[in-house]
């Protein structure tokens, strides 16, 4: 009675079959436990990079893809190995998350000098610069009287850890779990189901942001809180890939057609490779030539369809992270206490999360349904190109704020579900090993050409943000181009897989 009530309640959000509902509902869960963890820490996160001086925040993002180059061929290595299945391969992954997220508590408990567990401030007894000590230099250079020759060692490796295990635990362990589900459904039942899994992250991001504006005050105990969420990630993740006891439903619950897939004429087979641009011959040949732990890169080199997803998304995370300066730079300027910085950072998230999940609940199966593939994946694009005329004409926060929320909206409502569906007509190796590689790799490579970019115009250009914005169109302007394209050719691809089943 409980479980149809609760499938009935699921049913006036999103159109779904009895076969999907359990592989829908785990997948919801389990993304909320992820976003409610990472949203958790982030402002905890942001305002430790931020302890240590905003000229090394570029810095931050350039190590986070050093770690990101030694990190994603890994996560791509524990799908490759043969006695360990998909599902529990995604286990072992969100757990490792969860036991760092306990390491790293001990390690900023223990770096913070001055810290007094009877207030349960959750800073330390350093002092924090004044709005007049942090500012944006008139020489356009970012500058800060705090920097890290301000702190002891430990202090500082403690934060720049965090920031960059926090931002690698969001990249790899979606990613992962995208792969997974995506695995489990194909472009039809994606097209129907992507929005409402996509809204479990954002009730995740809102749940977490407003926990941690209520419980900011115990400052690096919210590592903890964080590393039971993971824990529940665990768990709920190793129901995705529940099924019936019919054979063909075991292999997924949903993309029923995956048995078919392995049955088709080698000339059906190869024409899907050719389509791809990843001739299946040289593929097969190198499989096995290629130490395990590249397979991922080597897919991904091997196929022009692949090569242009992964453009998508390194021009995606250039934008993305432009935006994201723009916050932060402000915010450091305007704020002066930690305690005030992480409120704030969260109250930002809150706001944001609770648009996105209206939209994902409301209007993300429809449009991807009705619209397709193509509209989904250039509205990003198409916003960012308004968003960067509207802060060249007025930058200041107001603007920021408003193009912020727009920015993240449309992403998360409209072209983050309709990146996932690119993915869906890929092998199965691809989903597992190369979609790792991109989501985690390429977005690295993205977030480090983008702060960069960002340090040298905002030196450059005399620290102008209108200046800065007009010199980023063209690349919002490549990044709709190609959205466009890779649209027109995932369509080709669905429909030939549909055709050959």
């Amino acid at each position: 009675m409980g479980r149809s009530a609760f499938d009935t309640v699921v049913s006036l959000f999103v159109t779904v079959h009895p076969h999907e509902t359990s592989a829908l509902l785990h997948s919801f869960f389990c993304f909320f436990f992820i976003l409610s963890a990472y949203f958790v820490v982030l402002p905890l996160r942001d305002e430790g990079a931020i302890s240590l001086g905003l000229s090394n925040l570029p810095g931050l993002f350039i190590g986070s893809l050093v770690l990101t180059l030694i990190a994603a061929p890994f996560s791509s290595l524990i799908f490759s190995l043969p006695n360990v299945s998909k599902g529990k391969a995604l286990v072992l992954i969100h757990r490792f998350f969860s036991v760092s997220l306990i390491l790293f508590f001990i390690l900023w408990y223990s770096s913070s000098a001055g810290y007094s567990t009877s207030n349960m401030t959750g800073s330390t007894a350093l002092t924090y610069p004044t709005k007049e000590e942090v500012k944006i230099g008139e020489k356009g250079s970012l500058t800060s009287s705090l920097g890290w020759d301000n702190h002891g060692w430990f202090f500082i490796s403690v934060r720049i850890g965090l920031f960059l295990w926090v931002a690698l635990l969001n990249l790899i362990t979606i990613s992962s779990t995208w792969a997974r589900v995506i695995d489990v459904m194909d472009n039809e039942s994606g097209s129907r189901l992507f929005g409402f899994i996509g809204a479990g992250a954002t009730l995740g991001q809102l749940f977490g942001s407003l926990f941690a504006i209520g419980m900011a005050f115990v400052g690096p105990f919210l590592l903890l809180f964080a590393a039971i969420l993971m824990e529940l990630a665990a768990q709920t993740s190793r129901g995705i890939n529940c099924g019936t006891s019919h054979v063909e439903e075991q292999l997924s619950p949903i993309r029923k057609s995956d048995s078919i897939h392995r049955n088709k004429s080698e000339e059906v087979e190869k024409t899907e490779h050719t389509l791809r641009g990843s001739p299946k011959s040289s593929t097969s040949s190198m499989k096995f030539q290629i130490w395990p732990i590249f397979e991922g890169l080597w897919l991904i080199l091997s196929s022009t369809y692949l090569l242009h997803v992964s453009l998508f998304i390194w021009l995606s995370a250039v934008v993305s992270s432009f935006f994201y300066f723009q916050k932060v730079s402000v915010i450091a300027t305007t704020v002066t206490s930690s305690l005030g910085r992480r409120k704030l950072f969260a109250q930002i998230n809150s706001f944001i999360a609770v648009f996105i999940l209206v939209g994902q609940l409301s209007l993300t199966g429809r449009i991807l349904t009705v619209a397709g593939v193509t509209t989904a994946i250039c509205s990003a694009p198409s916003v960012g190109l308004l968003n960067l005329v509207a802060l060249a004409v007025l930058p200041d926060w107001v603007v920021v704020a408003i193009c912020e929320t727009l920015r993240k909206v449309v992403t998360y409502v409209v072209t983050r579900p309709g990146r996932e569906l690119l993915f869906t007509v890929v092998s199965e190796d691809e989903k597992y090993k190369a979609k790792v590689c991109i989501d985690v790799l390429v977005q690295r490579l993205g977030d480090a050409a983008a702060a960069g970019m960002y340090k040298m115009l905002f030196g450059a250009l005399n620290g102008k943000p209108s200046t800065v914005s007009l010199y980023s169109l063209p690349v919002c302007l490549l990044w709709l181009v190609t959205a466009f394209s890779l649209g027109r050719r995932q369509l080709q691809l669905s429909k030939h897989q549909i055709s050959s089943t």
